[in-house]
């Protein structure tokens, strides 16, 4: 016998590899599943038109709030008072949600991102919720209600259909539904299928199994939602930047400032993080006064930062989703002052909604990375366009902890290819730094 053959076999060696392939080829090649994908390329079609009225319904009343409505009162922007009376109400129809609706109004967004878990029972709620926290002006995205009601939408039609009612076809269309729906929203079917992959934490052949209805889903989505949003011409508010192009060369510069920028951020955001499962434990307690209440303070911040800055106020409240392009395309506009007074309030009311209100951590966090980039980009050798690609990297790696999927989004939505190095290294300086950082108590399920 020779030294080869005396080794014992490893975990994971290349005799490992067919047993794999195998047990793929079986999985994708068992009935059940074929017609569960072609279920899922077939429902990517109505959850990617709900998603599209959804979403521009979420756009339409937030302009009609915070543009049109003021503009006919005779404000160029909203006063600084604005935020107080619309945060109220978002407060008091999501506590009333919280309490009396199933599901709550969906998942409380300090607890992070999950995929899966909504009903057909707690659709109503997680609508009523996200109509009411996102256009009122909380501090949150839509990519959370967009992932339960793509998934929720997509058991709905199983229903109806009288398709099989299994626990793998629930966790199969589920997450398709919600990939078609979160894909309008990121603009790009690629960035929806990475995230769920992240977020269900599947490997092996069971990653295959739940990834391939996932984007071929949110493909078929996305195709159907930008072929009817260039039809109707109505806007979604989807997430896009317009930066100076082409990129300017990455220098060694660049790449040292970005390991203490990555810190930095990963720091900022962390104690924000905390304080949101924090307030989301004070919410549990009596959830209708005290969202109310906390909604109340989120407001507070914004009005604050226009009385300080003689600023919008909308700039502390809503998602940070309109003001991110207004900052990518004019960061001269922000004087040192505007950053700091940002980053602080924008920050303290983000962890009061991620604890109270409905909605998703990305939108706000990737605003305030980018915040922190344009305030660092005057450091010698820092370039403004690596620094911005740098903290919003940082800041999504922290917000969701999910390494590759930041990487991924914020690649595409820079557009270009030339700072993959610097946001490689700040999601995985930041999501290593924010991993040893001391851990606060769990929020409260939803």
């Amino acid at each position: 016998m020779t030294e080869a053959d005396a080794r014992p076999e490893e975990p994971g060696s290349g005799e490992q590899q067919p047993l794999e392939a195998d047990r793929l080829r079986d999985l994708l090649l068992a009935p059940g599943y074929l017609k569960t994908l072609t279920a899922s390329a077939l429902i990517g079609v109505p959850v990617s038109l709900v998603a599209f009225w959804f979403l521009v319904g979420l756009h339409q009343l937030e302009h009609l709030l915070w543009a049109d409505l003021p503009h006919d009162l005779g404000w160029d922007t909203p006063p600084w008072w604005w935020p107080l009376p619309l945060l109220l109400v978002a407060g008091a129809v999501v506590g009333l949600v919280a309490a009396r609706l199933p599901g709550g109004g969906g998942q409380v967004p300090a607890s992070g991102l999950h995929a899966g878990g909504a009903s057909t029972a707690t659709l109503p709620g997680i609508v009523i919720a996200a109509t009411a926290s996102l256009p009122l002006g909380a501090v949150l995205g839509p990519e959370a209600p967009l992932i339960a009601l793509g998934g929720g939408l997509a058991l709905l039609v199983r229903d109806l259909t009288r398709g099989p009612a299994t626990p793998a076809t629930t966790v199969l269309l589920g997450a398709a539904g919600a990939a078609a729906a979160i894909a309008a929203i990121f603009g790009n079917p690629l960035v929806a299928a990475v995230l769920l992959m992240e977020v269900a934490g599947a490997g092996g052949p069971r990653l295959f199994a739940v990834m391939l209805p996932a984007l071929l889903s949110s493909g078929v989505g996305a195709l159907v939602f930008t072929g009817f949003g260039r039809w109707t011409g109505l806007e979604t508010g989807s997430l896009a930047l317009r930066l100076p192009t082409p990129f300017p060369a990455l220098d060694i510069g660049d790449v040292l400032w970005t390991v203490p920028l990555a810190l930095a951020v990963a720091v900022l955001l962390h104690p924000l993080l905390r304080a949101a499962r924090r307030v989301a434990a004070f919410v549990a307690a009596g959830p209708v006064a005290r969202t109310a209440l906390c909604a109340l303070a989120a407001a507070a911040c914004a009005a604050l930062y226009a009385l300080l800055t003689d600023r919008s106020p909308a700039e502390v409240a809503l998602s940070g989703q309109a003001t991110l392009g207004q900052l990518a395309a004019d960061p001269h506009a922000w004087g040192v002052g505007a950053l700091v007074a940002v980053l602080l309030l924008k920050g303290t009311a983000y962890a009061l909604c991620l604890g109270s209100l409905r909605g998703g951590l990305v939108f706000p966090a990737l605003f305030l990375g980018a915040a922190a980039g344009v305030l660092l980009a005057p450091l010698p050798g820092l370039g403004l366009v690596p620094a911005l690609a740098a903290g919003m990297a940082a800041a999504t790696a922290a917000a969701l902890r999910l390494p590759v999927s930041s990487v991924v989004l914020v690649v595409l939505l820079l557009g270009g290819t030339a700072m993959i190095p610097v946001v490689i290294l700040a999601a995985v300086i930041s999501l290593v730094t924010t991993e040893v950082l001391p851990e606060a108590r769990a929020a409260p399920p939803a």
